[in-house]
Parts: structure tokens; sequence; C-alpha cells
């Protein structure tokens, strides 16, 4: 499981230096792409995988399906965590989730997010003002 948050920064070689806590989960490949709330997804392979086949079982008959699939595949590059434990971010990734040279690295259960630091704790604020009321509709679903 990739749980915890980290300050790093992307290099003059558009590397960034991966958590050593998460470089074991992530394994050597992984695959990374444009997320949601203008942050990037990184995925181990195995969990690229099942999350490629949920996706593939969708209705390519609607056009939010395609829409969405359209921006999860098309954006996705596989990239490979070097000797040194970077991966590179290219440039189109890097533009699209506005990076600096300050990001945070954060473990999201099966996924790692990339976000820009400071739009990380603009949006980490706004959360932890509606932490009550989403637990509550988590409560009401029975997810919580």
């Amino acid at each position: 499981m990739l749980i915890g948050e980290y300050r790093h920064t992307i290099d003059a070689k558009k590397r960034l230096a991966v958590p050593a806590a998460f470089r074991r989960e992530l394994g050597k490949k992984v695959v990374v792409t444009r997320g949601l709330d203008n942050c990037l997804f990184v995925y181990p392979a195995k969990s690229w995988t099942k999350l490629s086949e949920k996706l593939a079982q969708l209705s390519m008959g609607q056009a939010d399906t395609r829409g969405f699939n359209r921006f999860m595949f098309a954006g996705a590059v596989e990239a490979e965590i070097d000797a040194l434990g970077r991966v590179l971010i290219p440039d189109f990734l890097r533009e699209f989730a506005k990076l600096t040279s300050k990001v945070v690295v954060a473990g999201i259960n099966e996924r790692v997010e990339i976000w820009d630091e400071t739009r990380w704790q603009e949006h980490t604020g706004e959360i932890e003002k509606k932490a009550d009321l989403l637990a509550e509709k988590l409560g009401e679903i029975g997810a919580f």
C-alpha cells in the first residue's frame, strides 16, 4: 500500500526522485499519466493493468467513457525508475500538472500522485475543511 507525502524537487533534467518508501511497491516500471484535479498519477505496472481492464469493460458507446479513456491512456507514458530512484517526467505532463521544481509526492493506496507543492497545499487545505462532511457522505454509502 502506498501512503504518506514527501516533498521533492524536479531536477534540471526533468527527473524526480521517487521516495524510497514507494520504490519497492512501485517496482522498476511504472505508468505516469494525467490525473484528476490536475495532478499526475503514477501506477505500478500491475495496478495500471487492473485499471486498464476495468476501463476496457465500459461501453465505448458513451461519450463520457470515450473521453475519459482518451484522457487517461493518451496522456500515459511508460517509465522506468532508474538505479538512483529517479523517474523522468515528460514536458507535456509537467505542463498539464503545472509542476514547478518543488513538488509533493503522495501515496494514495494503489497509486502515487505528483502535485506542484503550492497547489497541493491549497488542495489539501480545502479537503481538510470538508473532511467531516466527506466522512458523512462515505458513511451514507457504507464506505466509512
